[in-house]
Order: C-alpha cells, then sequence, then structure tokens
C-alpha cells in the first residue's frame, strides 16, 4: 500500500455510542498489499489527527500477497463522519507506542489494564474475572458462570422436579491478542456441581479490552453435551459480585425498559411523610444523586425511613418476544411484589451505590428470550448481579425431539434414520460491560443500550468490497434501465419481506433467532412450522449468501443485523462442534438438529466467513477451522447411504454440495493460514473431476477417501444436478477459478452451465446416451452457471436463455409484481397479517442469488424493457411447468 493510498471507512449506524473500542476487516486487490505493511496503519480523523490503531493480516492471496486485514482503534468520542485509513507515519507510531494498555500475567492470574479499568482473570477455578477495578476503586468480583439443571423424575405420585445448581469451572486462558489498542483474552471451562461430580457443558469466553475503555465486551458461547432425555437446562447465565459501603437509600437498581428505565433503591423515600425537602430528595435520590440527613434535623424522618421496607432483589424478566415484567421482593421467604410490565425489555442492567456499580447489557435480549438480568443482595454488603441468557423463571429447555419416529415421505424428512441430537451443538451469546465510579445518568444508560443492542461497527464502501473480488462474484446496484429497476425492486421487496416475516411470525427465541421457515402454508395462513422438512430453513440453499451479499451491495445496516443474526445462529445451533458428528450439520427440520441428514453443507465456511472478515470475529474463526476437516466426519456418516451400499470406498460424496462444501472450507484454511494441504485438496479433487468421462458433469456421486483428498469415479448421472448447484457451489467454484488460474477448471465451469439449458436430445447426443434430462431440474438454481458460461464465451443466445428461465421462475406472486403480498381475511389467522401464499425460501434465496450475479455477468444482455405483458406471459408460461 502506497503511503499516499487512503481508504475511508465509515460507520454501520448512524446511532453512535459516546466511547468505544471496534474491530472490522479491510479487503484488498491481488498485490496491493504485502505482508510487511499489514501491521502499520494509522486512522485519520475529520479534523486530520491520528489515531492509535493496531493492524493484522487475517487473509492472503495465493501469491502471498495480503487479501483481508483486521483493524482495531479505541474510540473517545466518535466523529460520525467516519475516518480515513491509510499506512502509518512517524507521528502515527509514536502515538500507538504511548498506549495505556499493560498486560501482565503470573502463574495463577492475568491482569489486564487499560488505563481506565484493570480485570484480573483467574487461569483456574470458579471465578474468570477475580476482581474488576475502575482505578483503584474495586467494581467488582467473583465473575463466574451459572447454570441450574432440571432433573426430571416419575413417581407413582406423579413427575417431581429437582434443581442441581453447577458453576463454570475454569481451566485455562489464553491471551489471544495483546496490542496497544485491542487485547483478547479467551477462557476455558466446563459447568461442574461437586455434589453430583459431573462436569458438562463446556464454554468459552472472549474477553475484549479496549485502550482506555472503561467497559469489556465478552462473547460466551456453551455447547450442550447431555442426554436430552435426562439433562434440562433450567438456567445458564453470568453473574458478577458487587461490593456495597452505602447507606441503602443510597444504593440504585436500573433496567432498561421499552423506551426508558425502571429506577429504584433499595430503600426508596416514599413514605406517608414524603413532603416538602424530603420529596426533593426522592427527586434527587431517583436521579441517582447521593442523599445526606442532617443527624438532627432529620432525625424523625430517618427513623420513618429505617422503618420502612428493604428491597433486596429486583429482577426483570423477559419470558416471550412481547412480554416482559420486574419484581422486587424483600426477603426470600416472602413474596415477590410486582413493579412494571411492558413489551420488549433493552437488555441493560445497573447496580451500585455512591461509590460506583456496574452496568451491564446482554445483545438481542428479548430476541433471544427466555432471559432476564436479576440483582440480589442490595441490603448486604455484597450484591450478586446475573444476567441469565436461559431465565430459570421459564420452563426448562427441552431438547428432545418433537416426535418418535421420522417422516420421509410425508413430511419431507431427510433420512429413515432418527438421529435428532443436540449433543455438539452451540449458542453463543453477546454482552457488555461497563464499570462506573458513579450511578450513570439515564441518557448515559441510554446510549450504553444502543452500544450493547447495535454495537458499533466500522466498514468500507460497497464498491471495495466488490471491486477487490474478495467474495467471488456479484453485482453493484444497478438503475440504468427500467428492466434492471425492476429486477431491483424485487431483491429489496424480498429482502422487505423476510425482515417483516422475521417480526410478523415472531421468529425468535434462545434457539430460533436468526433463522427463516422454509415454506409456507397458505391453508393455515402459517410457514410449516410442523410438517418435517418444510419448518427451519438451517442454511437449506444458502440464504446466508444471499443476505450478506445483498449487504455488500447495498451498505444496508438492517441487512448487516439480519445477516449478522443468521450467521451466529446456524453457525452454532445448525452445526455440531463436538461429538460424532462434529463438522457436519442438521438438515432442515422442526427441531433444528431433528433431521437425521446431518452434513458438510450446513456447516461449510463459505456461509460465515464474510461476517469473519468483515468483523475479525474470533468465534466465527474458531468455527471455520473446525469444519477444515468434515469430509473425515462422513465416512462415519457417509452422506449418500441410502444410495449406494457400503463398498471399497471409504465414503462416498457428490461433487456438489458435499465436494462443493469441503472445497469451501478448505479454501478458508487456504487464504487464512496459507496451509498448502488444503490447497492441494482442493487441487486433487480438480484433477480428478478433470479425468472422469465428463469432467464435472460427471457422477454426481463419486467414491471419497479424505485421507489422500481423491474422489473416485463410480458412474455418470447417479444423482440429481440441481443438488450440486443450489448449495453454494457457484460461489465456492468460481471464487476458485479467480485463486487458482487453471484454464482448463474455467472451462470445466463453463461447460458446466452451458450443459444444463440444453436441449434433452442434445444432453444424450453430447454424452453418447449416459446422462439423462430428468437429473437436471429447477433450472433458475443454475443461472449463475449458465451466466458464467455465457460472460465467458461472450454467448449472447446462452445469456438470453438465463434470463428467460429467471424471469419464468421468479417469485410466485402471479402478476408483474412477483413480491405483492396479501391481506388473510378476517378471522383466518390469530392476527391481522400479509401473505405471500407460495413463498417458499428455497426459490426466494437462490432466485435473489442468481439475479445478483447474472447482473454482474450478463446483465447487459438483460433487455432495456420488460414490459407487464412479457412479465404475466412469462409466468403463465412457469405455471404450466
Amino acid at each position: 500500500m502506497g503511503e499516499k493510498k487512503q481508504l475511508r471507512v465509515h460507520w454501520l449506524e448512524e446511532e453512535l455510542p459516546n466511547s468505544c473500542g471496534v474491530t472490522w476487516g479491510v479487503p484488498w486487490h491481488i498485490g496491493e498489499l504485502n505482508r510487511s505493511q499489514a501491521g502499520t496503519f494509522t486512522l485519520i480523523d475529520p479534523s486530520g489527527n491520528p489515531l492509535a490503531l493496531q493492524s493484522w493480516p487475517t487473509a492472503y492471496w495465493p501469491d502471498g500477497s495480503v487479501k483481508w486485514t483486521a483493524h482495531a482503534a479505541s474510540f473517545d468520542k466518535p466523529e460520525s463522519e467516519g475516518y480515513i485509513l491509510q499506512a502509518a507515519d512517524e507521528q502515527s507510531l509514536a502515538i500507538h507506542a504511548k498506549s495505556p494498555m499493560k498486560v501482565t500475567q503470573s502463574a495463577d492470574e492475568v491482569t489486564v489494564d487499560t488505563g481506565v479499568i484493570r480485570c484480573i482473570v483467574g487461569k483456574q477455578g470458579k471465578s474468570f474475572i477475580r476482581a474488576l477495578y475502575h482505578g483503584e476503586k474495586l467494581i467488582s468480583s467473583n465473575g463466574s458462570l451459572v447454570c441450574i439443571r432440571e432433573e426430571r423424575r416419575t413417581t407413582s405420585r406423579g413427575r417431581l422436579y429437582q434443581e442441581e445448581s453447577f458453576c463454570g469451572e475454569v481451566t485455562s486462558v489464553t491471551i489471544e491478542q495483546d496490542g496497544p489498542s485491542r487485547v483478547v483474552l479467551m477462557v476455558e471451562g466446563e459447568h461442574i456441581s461437586k455434589e453430583a461430580d459431573r462436569s458438562w457443558l463446556p464454554f468459552r469466553l472472549r474477553l475484549y479490552f479496549y485502550a482506555s475503555q472503561a467497559s469489556i465486551r465478552i462473547v460466551h458461547t456453551s455447547l450442550f453435551n447431555g442426554d436430552p432425555q435426562e439433562d434440562f437446562v433450567k438456567g445458564l447465565g453470568i453473574s458478577f459480585a458487587l461490593p456495597l459501603k452505602a447507606p441503602l437509600y443510597n444504593r440504585y437498581v436500573r433496567f432498561a425498559g421499552d423506551t426508558g428505565f425502571f429506577s429504584e433503591s433499595p430503600r426508596h423515600l416514599s413514605t406517608w411523610r414524603t413532603k416538602g425537602i424530603y420529596m426533593d430528595m426522592f427527586w434527587r435520590q431517583q436521579a441517582g444523586e447521593a442523599i445526606t440527613f442532617d443527624h438532627e434535623k432529620d432525625a424523625k424522618f430517618k427513623a420513618l425511613l429505617d422503618d420502612s421496607a428493604a428491597w433486596d432483589s429486583f429482577k426483570l424478566t423477559q419470558l416471550s418476544a412481547d412480554s416482559y415484567s420486574v419484581v422486587k421482593q424483600t426477603y426470600e421467604e416472602c413474596s415477590p411484589v410486582k413493579a412494571v410490565s411492558g413489551n420488549r425489555a433493552k437488555g441493560l442492567v445497573y447496580a451500585g451505590d455512591t461509590h460506583g456499580g456496574l452496568a451491564a447489557g446482554l445483545r438481542n435480549f428479548w430476541q433471544k428470550h427466555p432471559s432476564s438480568l436479576e440483582v440480589t443482595g442490595m441490603t448486604k454488603n455484597e450484591a450478586k448481579l446475573t444476567l441469565w441468557f436461559w431465565s430459570p423463571d421459564a420452563a426448562a429447555m427441552d431438547m428432545r425431539h418433537y416426535d418418535t419416529t421420522t417422516y420421509v415421505e410425508s413430511a419431507y424428512e431427510g433420512s429413515e434414520e432418527l438421529r435428532s441430537t443436540p449433543y455438539g451443538i452451540g449458542n453463543t451469546n453477546e454482552l457488555m460491560l461497563w464499570c462506573c465510579d458513579g450511578t450513570p445518568p439515564a441518557a448515559d444508560l441510554a446510549n450504553m443500550v444502543s452500544h450493547v443492542q447495535t454495537p458499533p461497527q466500522l466498514l468500507c464502501e460497497p464498491a471495495r468490497y466488490h471491486d477487490t473480488n474478495v467474495f467471488g462474484i456479484w453485482s453493484l446496484p444497478d438503475r440504468s434501465t427500467p428492466a434492471k429497476v425492476w429486477i431491483e425492486d424485487q431483491l429489496d421487496a424480498c429482502l422487505s419481506f423476510y425482515k417483516q416475516e422475521v417480526e410478523e411470525r415472531r421468529w425468535y427465541g434462545f434457539w430460533d433467532y436468526g433463522d427463516f421457515m422454509h415454506t409456507y402454508d397458505a391453508v393455515r395462513h402459517e410457514w410449516r412450522y410442523d410438517v418435517g422438512g418444510f419448518a427451519w430453513q438451517n442454511t437449506e440453499l444458502v440464504p446466508n449468501i444471499w443476505l450478506w451479499l445483498s449487504f455488500l451491495r447495498s451498505g444496508r445496516a438492517d441487512l448487516f443485523r439480519m445477516a449478522e443474526a443468521m450467521t451466529r445462529h446456524t453457525s452454532e445451533v445448525d452445526v455440531y462442534h463436538s461429538g460424532e458428528y462434529a463438522g457436519l450439520g442438521s438438515r432442515h427440520n422442526v427441531v433444528h438438529w431433528g433431521c437425521g441428514c446431518k452434513e458438510a453443507r450446513i456447516a461449510m465456511a463459505g456461509l460465515h466467513r464474510y461476517y469473519y472478515f468483515l468483523t475479525a470475529d474470533e468465534r466465527i474463526g474458531d468455527i471455520l477451522a473446525e469444519v477444515a476437516d468434515a469430509d473425515f466426519a462422513t465416512v462415519g456418516i457417509d452422506p449418500m447411504r441410502a444410495y449406494f451400499p457400503k463398498d471399497e470406498h471409504p465414503t462416498h460424496v457428490r461433487s456438489g454440495p458435499d465436494w462443493a462444501a469441503f472445497s469451501s472450507n478448505w479454501m478458508s484454511q487456504w487464504e487464512r493460514f496459507e496451509n498448502s494441504k488444503y490447497r492441494d485438496k482442493i487441487l486433487q479433487g480438480i484433477k480428478n473431476l478433470k479425468a472422469a468421462p465428463f469432467r464435472l458433469l460427471s457422477g454426481t456421486t463419486f467414491g471419497y477417501d479424505p485421507n489422500t483428498g481423491i474422489l473416485t469415479h463410480i458412474g455418470d448421472g447417479n444423482y440429481g444436478y440441481h443438488m450440486v448447484i443450489s448449495f453454494g457451489a457457484p460461489q465456492v467454484w468460481i471464487e476458485l477459478s479467480q485463486l487458482l488460474s487453471d484454464p482448463e477448471w474455467d472451462d470445466m465451469l463453463v461447460e458446466f452451465g452451458e450443459f444444463y439449458y440444453l436441449e434433452p436430445e442434445e444432453k444424450l447426443t453430447r454424452t453418447n446416451g449416459v446422462i439423462d434430462h430428468n437429473k437436471f431440474s429447477w433450472p433458475m438454481f443454475a443461472a449463475s452457471m449458465a451466466a458464467y458460461a455465457a460472460n465467458r464465451r461472450s454467448n449472447a443466445a446462452l445469456a438470453a436463455i438465463t434470463w428467460r428461465i429467471m424471469l419464468e421462475n421468479r417469485l410466485p406472486g402471479g402478476s408483474e409484481d412477483a413480491t405483492r403480498t396479501y391481506r388473510v381475511p378476517e378471522h383466518a389467522y390469530v392476527r391481522p397479517i400479509q401473505e405471500l401464499p407460495s413463498i417458499t425460501t428455497n426459490v426466494t434465496s437462490q432466485w435473489s442469488l442468481n439475479a445478483i450475479m447474472c447482473l454482474e455477468l450478463i446483465g447487459n444482455e438483460l433487455p432495456t424493457e420488460l414490459n407487464a405483458e412479457y412479465l404475466s406471459a412469462s409466468y403463465a408460461a412457469n405455471q404450466k411447468k
């Protein structure tokens, strides 16, 4: 990167926190940045002042130049105009050297000092945060993970429920990053119960510290490794101890509600006799100001106050996406008192006294219900603040399957084998802590709410992501002709519809948030939530890629947040991180982990690497690495076991989606770590495909050995070709084309794209009667491959066919506006709602994804005008099919 080269970065959202630490990624053209330059950048604010910046490479091009860099900076007052990224000079390097960040460690502890707060992290034991200081003031201690297991037993008197407490036991702490702007610690362990002599639910915490910040970001991941028939999680959370010194009336609790705050003290000044100066005091107390009493003048009121109730505990519980309540309690043996109710709490709690306290926020609080915020011990010398990811006030997690058998024929479930198991799946939650040296005013608390719920994120312009080709081929929005306007409108309407559906259908919950449903049921005016393989989508036909490309081309914040939520869900809940199926994922089902098909395509790296490179998120980095050797997992559960008996091959895989998913995983390892072993496995597979009778058209099922990466040809036309290209293979293979510089591989992709749209007789002629047209279903799914072929061969006729197929197979609205919604008749559904009667996420995702790629590859071949008669005729033609 030349010294004069500058790149603008901007904020994702307009609303910014008072101060923050941020990490983001930047893409580079091949050959533009060498590795010696990857760590020497600075950030220039709108006034021309350099800021301290920590930078590191996260991926490389095949020629060794840097493909992606990550950057971390701490902002005292973020500038809404954005910043300029450029090569560091001597002045900026001097600023970097003045960082207040310090990391020290002993055999037992790691201490991080940001210059404002000091955090002592234990390497072993029950407390991952042993002490947390603001300056010299102790704010919190005993940060620990808590879990409640519910044991169920059936007796002659009925079912008995017994709760068993577990505490997180830290087994290791790793300093993953130690820089001038950012420090990252990874804490690992399991939940243990000494009474039961058992450990379970392994966890991984990452603690993020930024220079001069009083906050800590925590990313918490837990894995389920229990028996779903016996192990029911009743509560799962994270707690912190708070020392309290001030009188009860100078202690404070705050909960963020729908729009404002629940603000109380364990001993408020509202009594029968509160008036005059004491009413003024009450107003000041409510604002968080310290109250002082004159020993003589205020003795009578003080005695009255001492005789009033003292509230020891406060709890906000969000049991659904639409309802929360706050209760408080004097003593554990007494009844809680309902204080207030609302719809959607914002997930922030503060507890402390005049000497300071702790504010904590749980991201996606109501979206991932049931959740709680709880403060206990406010009348004692030490309080406890707990953020419950799964609230103990809710019913326990029930991880059992929805039935005792599977329904392949009637309900589109994928396997006769009932392999519904949550063993090895995960869930990741994000939270923020702020060390406060006093009670924050409401405006500061509101700023914290915004910070935790929409974390500040810096990004590049869409053109930068597009022009660097770091994510393959896709288009920027183009409204230069009426036809392109129509397509862009359809793309926007699809996104708007699903954004609305998340809210209308309440696709929320601890295990569900981020996923879409698969297929709509127009008769019940409901998605087929209870019909086998038509329920949750679980990455089927790659909606992740659709959402991420939609964000990349637009830069829209709402699309980033949709794609982020889907990434968090599908990379954790739909994927196995340990156990028999590690590296694989579960096909779509009523229960996310319910389908007997455990496949590599569900977990492939290509679904999640967008988020990793845009944000440098370490948890997603873990998952990209976890799936690197997913091909070995297919030996234990052959993805083609229902079609091909066990033979001399260790397993059987299809060129797509299986080998394409492997290639995506390997490409991720190659670009991130320059690991030639994974590059060579890609090359080995391509070598075998080249040698097959019809190259990429061969198979599509092959014998496979994960030890060698060899694909063995066992026949042609032996499985559907639409399966090859509907799960991200075109995106993976076309991006590989850019990396490999292999003309024969490019020609194989062209050949496949051309062949898909040939007439049946021509398909038989070209393959001597071997490959049957009936295996080529859903022609729209192949549009990207055909467009690639048309582009590479300048084949206008193929481009025209491709656009015709895209228009004939567009979304099922039934008119020239294919995304028009219809109001459900009164009394036909539980509430007023709009619907698209024939909508499926498969078609929506694939049509949108193919349109985005076709606009880039053959956009110039699209007719200028698409009149209503043409669109109606196209739709009618499709309906006849």
